[in-house]
């Protein structure tokens, strides 16, 4: 990775996620207790961090449709929206929709059927399948790797590939965001002494993904006639 390509922005995200990063690894192997219970614990620094990168990139997504959307296709709104949707989503899965900081009781569905009796559907289970380890642990990863290494290649060497994103504004990873996310899934085994390490990995993925949809590779897209 140049550093002197990075932005500033970049600079100031990376440096961010490299300390928790730090911070975590440390307290993780020498001190699990602090690192389950204050460091990655629910609603604690690094949850709520999480949340508001994805809120903020669902922000920027509906700030670019009011600002650019006239002048562009019907499919580059459909692109916009639909990425503000699914990263508001995220963001209200992370805190479960605000339940515990409005000390918001769950329904009886939920306290049934979600493992952790909270308001939000990626903790639910279904059987004996949770939809956590099956859609937002494994499936996120694949298309993670997709997203992040394969389409960027594509994006490169492939015409159509290249016209479809563009069509639907969807954002490129550059190398840096690549590079990051390779070394956050690398580093994050540092800290497998708890299972709330992956707490960190979701706050590796806020902070890489808003500096993508920050500084894309295809910036060209969030411009007009686009």
């Amino acid at each position: 990775m140049n550093l002197k390509s990075l932005t500033r922005t970049e600079l100031l995200g990376y440096s961010l996620l490299l300390l928790v990063y730090a911070i975590g690894i440390y307290y993780a192997n020498n001190d699990v207790v602090f690192f389950d219970t204050k460091f990655a614990q629910e609603d604690g620094f690094v949850e709520t961090g999480t949340a508001i990168m994805l809120f903020v990139i669902s922000v920027l997504c509906i700030y670019r449709l009011v600002k650019f959307g006239r002048s562009n296709s019907i499919l580059w709104k459909v692109g916009v929206i639909g990425m503000a949707l699914i990263f508001l989503f995220g963001a209200g899965e992370e805190i479960s929709w605000g339940q515990r900081i409005f000390d918001i009781e769950s329904s009886d569905f939920f306290l049934e059927n979600n493992a952790q009796q909270e308001t939000n559907l990626h903790n639910m289970i279904i059987g004996e399948t949770k939809i956590n380890k099956l859609i937002f642990s494994q499936l996120l990863i694949v298309v993670l790797v997709i997203y992040l290494i394969i389409v960027p290649i594509l994006y490169r060497k492939t015409t159509w590939v290249k016209s479809l994103f563009t069509t639907f504004a969807i954002p490129i990873p550059r190398w840096n965001h690549t590079i990051a996310f390779v070394a956050a899934t690398v580093f994050i085994l540092f800290m497998n002494n708890s299972n709330r390490c992956w707490e960190v990995y979701e706050f590796a993925f806020g902070i890489i993904f808003f500096l993508i949809f920050i500084n894309p590779l295809n910036g060209y897209i969030y411009k007009k006639d686009s």
